[in-house]
Parts: C-alpha cells; structure tokens; sequence
C-alpha cells in the first residue's frame, strides 16, 4: 500500500464525506478509494469513517487521524521545496476563493507578474458571494470581507473597504436627491441577499454611537456583486457598497454619492487560510504576494 496516497484519499473523503465525490476529486474509482480507505484503517487497527447510505462520517478516531493527517501532508510538501530557491521549481495547484469584481479588477490584472516568477504554479479561482467551506471545498486561500472569525482558519488583515451611499443620475431625477434620513421614506433600496430568501436589511448608518438601519422598500434583491451594481445603474434604487467598486462610475458620472455622512459601516477584508502548523510553499508564496497585491488596491 502507498501509505502517502493513502492517506491523501482519506484526507479527501473526510473533507467531502463521500467516497464517489472524493473519487471524481481524485480522479480515481470509487473501488479504489474503498480499498485504500480499508488498507489504511487495518494498517491503523481503528475505524476512521463510519459509513450511512446519506453520508460518511468520522469516527473520534477519524478526527485525530484526520488533524495529523494534515500536518503529514503539509510537513512533506514543505521537505520537498525546503531547498528550493527557484521559483520555477515550485509547482502545484492553488485553489482560491474572492468576489468576482475583485478578481477582475485587481487580482487577474496582477496574475501574470506571479506567474512569470512561479510558472510552475498553476491558479484555480472561483468568484462567489456565499461564504465559501474552505476545509470541505478544498480552498487553499480566499479573500473574505466581515469582522468574525472561523474556527480552524488562520487569517491576515488587509484594512478596510470604505462604504459609499450611491444612486444613478435617472433614479435621483426621478425619485429626488435625499439630503437626509427622513427624505428615505420615498425611496427604494436595492437589496444583496447572498441566499435568497433570508430577511433582507435596511439602510445601515452611523448615528453618531453605533450603526443603526431604517427600514425600506425596493424593488429588486440580487446576490451578486455585479447584479447589484448592474441594479444600480439601471434606477432600480439605492446601493451601500463598497467605494472601490464603484470609483470608476463615481468618476464618470454614471452613480452618484449621496448621504455621505450617513455610511455603512466599513468592511474588514481579510486573507483567511486552513490553519496548519506549516503551509504548503506554493501556497505561502501566494499568499505573500497577494497580501500587498490587495493592500495596494484599498
């Protein structure tokens, strides 16, 4: 038995808790991973994964196995680039995680100056707005926005995205400029919901003590970054977004800052990362340079 694939494929299966998705992950046949699971747990004389006809999974056993398992992991891929200078050497697939805007706007545009000194590196990046499972999905890394902390993630802060009330010229012709939280009582929110369906918030402002909301109306929830600016410049209402989304169409004209002293409160952005003792060195040189990378654009 290979014990490192082994404990690869057992790594997988208790992230996923499916033995046919960590198989398809693989790239493996679901017999294959059964097997391998099998040797390993007679190898270790301990069940490591309780298996029902919905789910797999781990036994207390499992768990412990599971942590150590990691830090094998981790601790072999470190020994295998520990001398290595080159950054053409260091090869490997990172998984990264981050709204679409900024993945376009910021990231993409810097990729190929990372990818000309780490060629071998190869990027898989995902642009969502729900809040990724980093251990189940398999995420090296993603850029999250929010004050809370999750357990088993180590994060890096990078500062604080500043919150700008905007509206379209047509919607402000229409509806009328507010010049103070009592004018809202005629005017029409956009709302971003990452879950559909959820109780939606209100207009967020700072009174002078803490951030309070004034209920709304609107016409439109969205879940996504570029629907919600698309709302916006379309009329369909207000936006509390962050300024950095928007500083192109603040420039042009196209959105219009209005109640400028009555803002959301600001957005921690941070790096958040599966806590381990030693970081994959594919992965920790990404995270170096995309720590500046994103410290720049705020």
């Amino acid at each position: 038995m290979d014990k490192i694939a082994a404990i690869k494929t057992f790594v997988r299966v208790a992230e996923l808790e499916s033995f046919s998705q960590a198989a398809q992950s693989l790239n493996l046949a679901k017999a294959s991973v059964t097997i391998m699971i099998q040797a390993l747990e007679t190898l270790l004389s301990v069940k490591l994964l309780e298996r029902t006809t919905r789910r797999v999974q781990l036994t207390s056993e499992g768990r412990t196995f599971l942590e150590r398992s990691k830090d094998i992991l981790s601790d072999l891929e470190d020994i295998e680039t520990m001398f290595v200078s080159d950054g053409a050497q260091i090869t490997g697939k990172i998984r990264v995680d981050m709204t679409g805007p900024m993945a376009r706007n910021t990231v993409i545009p810097a990729l190929p100056e990372f990818l000309q000194k780490y060629p071998g590196i190869e990027i898989e990046l995902s642009s969502s707005e729900r809040r990724v499972d980093l251990i189940r999905e398999g995420i090296d890394c993603v850029v999250r926005g929010g004050k809370y902390s999750e357990a088993g993630l180590a994060e890096r802060p990078l500062g604080e995205l500043d919150q700008v009330n905007v509206a379209s010229p047509p919607y402000l012709a229409a509806y009328g400029t507010p010049k103070n939280l009592a004018d809202l009582k005629v005017h029409k929110l956009i709302f971003f919901q990452p879950i559909l369906g959820v109780t939606q918030h209100g207009f967020e402002y700072f009174d002078g003590e803490r951030y309070r909301e004034i209920k709304m109306g609107g016409f439109i929830t969205v879940n996504s970054a570029d629907a919600y600016k698309a709302a916006c410049l379309a009329g369909l209402g207000i936006c509390q977004t962050p300024r950095i989304g928007v500083a192109d169409e603040l420039r042009s004209g196209t959105l219009t800052e209005i109640l400028p002293n009555f803002k959301a409160e600001p957005m921690l952005l941070k790096l958040a990362y599966p806590q381990r003792r030693m970081l994959a060195k594919r992965v920790r040189v990404f995270i170096d340079w995309l720590e500046p990378v994103l410290k720049r654009a705020l």
